[in-house]
């Protein structure tokens, strides 16, 4: 019989729907109940794409026995972490106070007033790995609950108190090109020089410190920054951690080699390294790193896209209960497909009859492709291109396997990073396909996601309306995406909404005594604290986020209050930057634009006609992250434009830098001549 869960949308939380637990998704009837019964909470945050979420529920959530404990004496609460990510910030800080460490799934034990008292992550069924058993644990918590009630109360006051501790972020520390010095030190000794990465195992996509390496390199032609770089992306996408027949990356790697990936494939991973490796294409010119960018969004556009053009959430690790059974082979299956190509293609991609995992074979790279035709007596270019047809079979044989589940919820904030991803590849690459996708995305989150007020919302899945009051992040990341497609297509109506959004979070989001940005509005559901993360994680920090935006708006606008909230939130994330650049390389790249004195160039002239054309190429040929470009005439929308007429009638582009203009040049040669003197 199904629980309270069955009329969610989160898919997340439909999987826990037939549980025979007595599920309440979070909200007023569940906190009423808990107030009511004066019963103890427990909460369980997780994601659809989490494996070990899936484990979990398996051996606990699904069996009768620890239902039968669970339904008596709590009340019980689930939550999918990317629809409601104020949640779990709030208890993932509780639970790395309480532990040391965090993860999902979470499960943490509230007090009938929503405060924290216990929690983990995963607990086994039986007593195991030196944990308790689940059910040893409610044992505990039911006992501790009738005895040693005051404890408890106490114990959860202090732990509030902890998690609603204020951050400040209105030093006063100014920046300087030092701070780049100290923070390369810093990502040098992390550095792995054998494999890429900056930790060992497991290893994550470091998608921002990699971008923060590119900038390093442009900056001061910092060659090891840009060996860094390179190293990191291209045992990346040799490794089994990108799809090498589908296209995308998974989460991480579990090992050092970024051979095992955990295969969940999550959307805002993939649009971040789209957008990493485009811009490593666009400093190199490695063919290499296109190919990657390509396949990527190729993936994206054929799996993880909605008719209407909203971008899904995410693909599951597991299929048919088994982690990675989708993508990994066997030499029989390969030969019983390629015949005679078999044999090139497993050489190349590391597959044999003992298997790299578990017996089976994670498809990598691990010899240098020429290295590999040499061996295989055959010109490069014959070689990649027999390697091509037989991705292409194999690609048809994998798609009548059981597929990993699908997260197809459209999240605002992960739309808008991908959004950022497929603006820029379209303009760079010349994919006008690229484009079209990137603005009908913008068009359908307009369409979808923003209320009559102009205010988001966070969450929509097909045939249920869109929900939850959009977060910072939202605004952020859909901002800078409206930014990106503004920078391609020149259409106002981009500009005006990510303006629109950047005025709501001053308006909405802005912590006006300590500094920078609250992660919920001022009109947000009273929780037990007003959650303010700064730190990058798996994706960006939203506080970083909004500060890029606003630098750029101000350039636009002329708008001295953005630039200045701005530059006061990254200049007291110094010493952070300086001591974690890893963890902080985002609030590094708005360092760099701030201190990079960023180019503002406004090209007068009508997008679509030849010579307007030929100055907004000039502008794009190469990747320059500290500059903003308008175009047109619309001085009203975006004073960038104002007041600055045609030269002998020709499209005329104004190059200006810290309140200096140069003169109006109207040839493509002149324009790149300025912008390089800078």
């Amino acid at each position: 019989m199904p629980n309270y869960l069955v009329n969610e949308t989160s898919p997340y939380l439909l999987q826990h729907a037939e549980n025979p637990v007595d599920w309440y998704p979070w909200g007023e009837e569940a906190l009423r109940l808990a107030r009511e019964q004066d019963k103890p909470i427990l909460l369980s945050i997780g994601y659809a794409a989490c494996h070990w979420c899936h484990v979990m529920a398996h051996e606990s959530f699904e069996d009768e026995e620890t239902a039968v404990l669970l339904n008596t004496y709590f009340i019980n609460i689930k939550v999918d972490r990317e629809e409601r990510p104020d949640l779990d910030a709030i208890y993932m800080s509780a639970v790395v106070a309480l532990t040391g460490q965090g993860g999902w799934p979470m499960t943490v034990f509230l007090t009938p007033d929503g405060k924290p008292f216990f929690g983990g992550t995963y607990f086994p069924p039986t007593p195991r790995y030196g944990m308790s058993s689940f059910r040893q644990v409610l044992a505990s918590i039911i006992r501790a609950w009738e005895t040693r009630r005051a404890d408890i109360e106490e114990s959860a006051g202090e732990i509030a108190n902890h998690i609603s501790r204020k951050l400040v972020l209105d030093g006063q520390q100014t920046l300087a090109p030092g701070l780049f010095g100290l923070a390369m030190r810093q990502i040098a000794q992390a550095f792995d020089e054998q494999r890429g990465g900056f930790s060992g195992a497991p290893k994550f996509p470091p998608s921002m410190t990699l971008e923060f390496l590119l900038r390093q390199h442009l900056r001061d032609g910092d060659k090891m920054a840009l060996h860094m770089a390179e190293l990191t992306l291209q045992k990346m996408a040799y490794g089994g951690m990108y799809d090498q027949l589908g296209g995308g990356f998974a989460r991480y790697s579990t090992d050092a080699n970024w051979l095992v990936p955990h295969f969940e494939k999550m959307l805002y991973d993939n649009a971040l390294l789209a957008r990493v490796y485009l811009h490593a294409w666009q400093v190199t010119g490695k063919p290499l790193y296109r190919r990657i960018t390509e396949e990527t969004l190729d993936f994206v556009v054929r799996e993880l896209r909605h008719e209407d053009g909203g971008f899904y959430s995410s693909y599951d690790a597991d299929s048919e209960g088994e982690e990675g059974k989708f993508y990994v082979w066997q030499p029989d299956e390969i030969r019983a497909v390629l015949g005679e190509d078999a044999d090139l293609f497993m050489h190349f991609y590391d597959v044999t009859e003992r298997g790299n995992w578990e017996g089976k074979s994670i498809l990598n790279v691990p010899r240098d492709p020429a290295e590999v035709a040499q061996m295989a007596q055959m010109d490069l270019a014959e070689m990649e291109a027999k390697l091509a047809e037989s991705r292409r079979k194999l690609v048809d044989v994998r798609a009548q396997r059981v597929w990993p589940g699908l997260d197809d919820k459209v999240l605002t904030a992960w739309n808008g990073l991908m959004l950022a991803a497929f603006a820029e590849a379209g303009r760079a690459l010349n994919r006008l396909d690229y484009t079209e996708i990137a603005t009908r995305n913008a068009m359908f989150l307009y369409e979808t996601m923003r209320m009559g007020n102009g205010r988001l919302l966070r969450t929509w899945k097909s045939g249920a309306e869109a929900k939850y009051n959009g977060y910072l992040e939202d605004y952020a990341y859909l901002a800078d995406g409206l930014l990106a497609l503004y920078q391609t297509t020149f259409d106002d109506r981009w500009f005006s909404w990510a303006q629109e959004l950047a005025e709501a979070m001053l308006a909405h989001f802005a912590d006006d005594e300590h500094g920078g940005f609250y992660d919920t509005a001022d009109d947000h559901e009273d929780l037990l604290s007003r959650p303010k993360d700064v730190q990058d994680n798996a994706i960006p920090s939203a506080n970083a986020m909004a500060a890029q935006v606003l630098l750029k708006l101000s350039l636009y606008t002329g708008n001295g209050e953005y630039w200045e909230k701005a530059e006061t939130a990254v200049s007291a994330l110094y010493g952070a930057m300086a001591q974690h650049p890893t963890g902080f390389a985002h609030w590094l790249c708005a360092a760099d634009f701030i201190l990079g004195e960023p180019q503002e160039v406004a090209i007068i002239g009508d997008h679509g006609l030849k010579d307007t054309e030929a100055l907004i190429a000039t502008v794009f040929d190469r990747y320059r992250p500290n500059l903003v470009a308008a175009a047109g005439d619309n001085g009203k929308t975006i004073p960038l434009l104002a007041d600055r007429p045609f030269i002998d009638g020709q499209a005329t582009a104004y190059v200006c830098r810290r309140f200096v203009c140069q003169q109006p040049v109207t040839e493509p040669e002149a324009l790149a001549s300025q912008l390089s003197d800078w």
